[in-house]
């Protein structure tokens, strides 16, 4: 299913807002089938081990921090080219930049607190996927 399968995040800001289920229906509007979704408070350790990808940035502290503020839902989405899809459909990290009618120009509210998370790569989508998710829960 590599190619066919991505990961979503709806971050601690999205959720506090309740625009989860927006975010979700946008998504299944553009073609998604949530094949696995989970409200989850990360831990510090959790959240500091998936974003470890970006420990040397500056941001990263504040990234984990953030991250750590509340309960997000991580989804497991399913469609053709997903992961490419998914990023277009989110739009650019800083809503002020997204294009009109993304989740980040229509629900986030600044670059650091920007509603959503999508996987990057094939690889990418793959790795975060299973830190979330055993396969057995989405596989079908």
């Amino acid at each position: 299913m590599a190619g066919h399968l991505t990961l979503a995040i709806v971050k601690p800001d999205a959720y506090a807002s309740r625009k989860a289920g927006l975010i979700i229906a946008h998504l299944e509007r553009e073609g998604f089938t949530v094949l696995a979704a989970q409200v989850k408070h990360l831990t510090r350790a959790e959240a500091g081990a998936f974003y470890d990808v970006h420990k040397e940035r500056p941001f990263y502290g504040e990234l984990v921090e953030f991250m750590t503020s509340g309960p997000c839902v991580p989804l497991v989405l399913h469609r053709e080219d997903a992961v490419a899809h998914l990023r277009t459909v989110i739009g650019a990290t800083d809503p002020k930049e997204a294009a009109e009618g993304t989740i980040r120009k229509l629900h986030a509210e600044s670059k650091g607190r920007n509603a959503i998370h999508a996987s990057d790569s094939d690889d990418n989508a793959a790795r975060e996927t299973r830190f979330f998710f055993a396969e057995t829960q989405f596989l079908r």
